[in-house]
């Protein structure tokens, strides 16, 4: 392992970054005959070409597709306790090297320094819990309605299943969904993001290293080809996805016309209530942080703050301060607070929706334009955004930017708030400050969301507890916690007579 210079320079990264990469099928590292490659680029300086990587073909998926198939059945008869060792193992090797990965984190997806060490722990946090799964198994003895009947049931994995993560979570993602397909005794096909996919080829290394047995995890890179291709694959019985609820919806489609499973995690559009008696103080600041950190690249970010009318005014002039302190620079150094998007296309869909607002009547506050400093002209950075006077048939409280900008709504109480939240066609995160503990359990009733905050923020999650939406934020089951483990096993049922 290379320690990295305390000044986390680009030179000292270099030094654990190769030039270019390759796809791992069936125990061995190869571009599968693919000539063409693409790049992993800095979105805080477009100019700068981080490693190259394959354009894989279909071929190359089902050739991964039938390694899979092929080392399914050792992978399955291993006990798992001991699948839990070999990712625990990795974890391991993993956590030596967490202010490395972090580093690279910043590198290839723009995370300020801060956010990228957080994801990298949460991503091993979660390989760790998901890991001990290994060990509760546990399947349940029934009484039969039968004499001399013995009954029980247990959980089998699925199969080979194909996993396909986005660029804004480029670590923990992997690190979690692969942690629980692999733990349950299935054997996968993944295929990251192609605006980052560095982490999670650290993340196949390290499992690879750990003795995994050949075909058991296989990596190819690759953009909607790859996907589509893994998605139509005969082998593959269960596809765990996390992205834009378009593709979501495509992938769904696809499985279910050979009756594959699918876990979609996609978009949201989450509401934060702020009633008449909340500590507006607190509320702001967790506002902003949720809003605009990660840029407002992720799909717990607030985007939409549904205020009491009587404290409107004065919860606004709060986030407006708060916000002014929030500048857009590179994630590398300690005091920036804000980092790039992701890459041009992300650039202009929040342009087109600051645009679209202010066609409709909604009113700009704060921000509204690319970052004007010159020391960022080669970068995707746009300035943290507030927009008011929104409506609730507009286009920005309906609709995902996934970028830096937050929309504020007006309400006559928790009621008329509530309607406003759940008109959406999304359903992920959502939170209330209030200091009204009737309220709070009124909100918990009606909030059309998978997870639910009282005065703490939408982005909150723990590791140990079920993670995921409803309506077209999520389908299929639910990651992390207890649940995680629901959508990579099948149950059977076994019934024994032994009678004479």
């Amino acid at each position: 392992m290379i320690a990295l210079a305390l000044d986390n320079s680009h030179e000292a990264l270099r030094n654990i970054v190769q030039h270019s990469y390759k796809n791992l099928i069936g125990g061995n590292w190869t571009t599968s005959g693919s000539e063409q490659t693409f790049g992993d680029y800095n979105p805080a300086d477009r100019r700068e070409l981080i490693a190259n990587f394959p354009v894989s073909s279909t071929a190359a998926v089902e050739q991964a597709t039938a390694a899979a198939q092929a080392a399914l059945p050792q992978w399955m008869a291993t006990p798992a306790p001991l699948r839990s060792a070999i990712i625990l193992k990795a974890v391991s090797a993993l956590r030596a090297r967490a202010e490395e990965i972090a580093s690279v984190l910043t590198w290839e997806e723009g995370k300020i320094r801060a956010e990228a060490r957080t994801e990298v722990n949460r991503g091993l946090a979660a390989m760790e819990y998901l890991a001990a799964e290994g060990k509760r198994f546990f399947g349940q003895t029934i009484p039969s309605e039968h004499p001399q009947m013995f009954v029980w049931t247990q959980r089998r994995p699925v199969g080979v299943v194909g996993i396909i993560t986005p660029w804004n979570f480029p670590f923990a993602i992997p690190a979690w969904k692969l942690a629980t397909a692999l733990v349950a005794g299935n054997t996968v096909v993944l295929k990251p993001a192609e605006l980052a996919p560095l982490c999670a080829q650290f993340l196949v290394e390290a499992l690879h290293d750990a003795d995994l047995p050949p075909g058991t995890l296989n990596l190819v890179h690759g953009g909607p080809t790859v996907g589509e291709a893994i998605v139509r694959d005969r082998h593959v019985r269960a596809i765990s996805f996390t992205g834009s609820t378009e593709v979501g919806k495509l992938i769904n489609r696809y499985a279910s016309e050979r009756m594959a499973k699918v876990q979609l995690e996609m978009g949201g559009k989450n509401a934060c209530i702020v009633l008449a008696d909340a500590d507006l103080t607190k509320a702001a600041r967790e506002i902003v942080t949720s809003a605009f950190g990660s840029t407002g690249q992720r799909c717990t970010a607030t985007s939409r703050v549904i205020a009491d009318r009587n404290i409107h005014e004065a919860l606004v002039e709060k986030l407006l301060a708060a916000s002014r302190e929030v500048t857009p620079g590179d994630g590398f150094k300690e005091a920036t607070v804000m980092g790039p998007l992701i890459d041009e296309n992300a650039l202009k869909k929040t342009e087109h929706y600051v645009e679209l607002a202010c066609q409709e009547g909604n009113k700009l506050l704060l921000g509204g334009k690319r970052a004007r400093d010159p020391e960022l002209a080669h970068g995707y950075f746009f300035e943290a955004t507030i927009i008011a006077d929104v409506k609730p048939e507009d286009t920005l409280n309906r609709e995902e930017v996934f970028g830096p900008v937050l929309a504020i709504l007006a309400a006559d109480g928790l009621e008329e708030a509530l309607r406003m939240a759940n008109v959406v066609d999304y359903g992920l995160s959502s939170a209330l400050y209030t200091k009204n503990i009737a309220a709070g359990l009124s909100y918990a009733n009606q909030a059309a969301s998978g997870l639910l905050h009282v005065n703490c923020p939408t982005v909150f999650s723990e590791v140990h507890l079920p993670f995921g939406g409803i309506k077209e934020s999520g389908f299929g089951g639910r990651e992390m916690g207890p649940a995680a483990s629901d959508f990579y096993t099948e149950w059977q049922t076994m019934y024994v007579n032994y009678s004479s």
